[in-house]
């Protein structure tokens, strides 16, 4: 024991001599106690006892012992040597006739000709940026879009150009000006804001212009739409809407994408995506727990009821909270003036029991900095008006 302390102790020592005798260290020690004197130095942590109006798990599916037990079942009876690891990419090992068994459910639940499975939404969606627009053509995205999004445009060689948040016009005006394949992309629900994207005269608009709609489906997956399709097929729009991107570990209580659409596409971003091409592919568990996740929701419509007469008690109890955003979604937000208040706000309400985080700038915009509620269908009656009851004195 001695001998690990005393291997601990020259460890650090050894890290504090290398900050001081590398330049390198010194800057990126110099940016991280600058985000500390701004306040918005971020750090790890575990989960508390707190009640969860945090997650992204609107459906409790993460938490749904049945599931998990029809998971477990699932997964036993598949007989197959590489159980604990995928082994390597799509392309060379890690493919399975289980993998694309789950894709043909995708396909038929979300209403597409195929669909292509990602490790995780990120990945999904800088495949589909990085790899569909080429040099020439452009990129038209919300200005909200999701970091993903606007990283996967960034790896592309076309131009990009962000258009007002849900803005018609703006969005046509940019049109207008774009050059070669024009692709757009939206969220069907904002997750800083819980808004709708008007996918219905977005898709009119495109159409017009002769552009691809691109839709990401992270935070209306499981919630809306027949067994959980999301928000496009909800609205009858899947064949308006050519690219859609589906991400399992929010409502689905799982983990990681899918990219549905026309199999050329698929093909395509088999052939050409790098993000997919060179990944090892998910295991083989995750991808079960995809695959039973829709078998259950299928049978399990109560769980969109509930949440949704969750989503209209909330707002009905906040109706007077002039800070509530206009959300009808599962995320909810309560804007704050500033990132001191909106970290005192959720501080306070963590200390009553609430798991609530603040959303600061730079995440979003100075001077839209927020509490954000996610509401789920396991928080109780009970939960949701003693929570706002504390609110509505904010």
């Amino acid at each position: 024991m001695e001998f690990v302390n005393l291997c601990r102790k020259s460890v650090y020592l050894g890290t504090e001599s290398m900050i001081n005798s590398n330049s390198y260290l010194v800057e990126w020690q110099k940016a991280l106690d600058d985000r500390k004197s701004e306040g918005l130095y971020r750090s790890l942590k575990t989960t508390s006892n707190l009640v969860d109006f945090s997650s992204n798990d609107y459906l409790g599916l993460a938490r749904n012992e049945e599931l998990q037990g029809f998971v477990e079942k699932a997964y036993t009876e598949i007989s197959y040597r590489n159980k604990l690891g995928s082994t390597g990419s799509r392309l060379i090992s890690g493919n399975h006739p289980y993998f694309e068994e789950t894709e043909a459910l995708l396909s038929k639940t979300h209403l597409a000709e195929s669909t292509l499975l990602f490790n995780t939404g990120y990945m999904a969606n800088l495949a589909v940026f990085s790899t569909l627009p080429r040099k020439g053509d452009t990129v038209l995205y919300d200005e909200l879009c999701h970091a993903c999004i606007k990283d996967g445009i960034r790896l592309s060689m076309a131009h990009r150009f962000p258009f007002w948040h849900n803005d018609l016009e703006s969005l046509e005006s940019k049109l207008k000006k774009a050059n070669g394949q024009t692709y757009v992309a939206v969220e069907s629900v904002y997750s800083m804001h819980g808004d709708f994207a008007p996918l219905a005269e977005m898709a009119d608009l495109c159409a017009r212009y002769h552009a691809v709609l691109v839709v990401d489906e992270a935070h209306t997956t499981g919630v809306y739409g027949q067994n959980g399709a999301g928000l496009v097929c909800a609205l009858g729009l899947e064949e308006k809407i050519p690219i859609r991107i589906h991400t399992f570990g929010k409502a689905m209580g799982a983990h990681g994408a899918a990219v549905v659409g026309f199999k050329t596409l698929v093909e395509y971003l088999v052939n050409f995506a790098r993000p997919f091409i060179y990944t090892t592919a998910m295991g083989l568990h995750s991808v079960v727990n995809i695959h039973e996740a829709y078998l259950y929701l299928a049978k399990h419509s109560e769980l969109q009821e509930n949440i949704a007469q969750k989503i209209h008690l909330f707002r009905a109890l906040l109706k007077e909270n002039s800070a509530l955003s206009d959300s009808k979604s599962p995320i909810q937000a309560l804007l704050a003036t500033g990132n001191e208040e909106a970290k005192a706000k959720s501080k306070l309400l963590q200390d009553k029991g609430f798991d609530i985080r603040p959303i600061l700038s730079p995440t979003v915009k100075i001077g839209s900095e927020r509490l954000r509620v996610c509401l789920h269908t396991y928080n109780t009656s009970n939960e949701l008006e003693n929570l706002a009851k504390i609110l509505r004195h904010f």
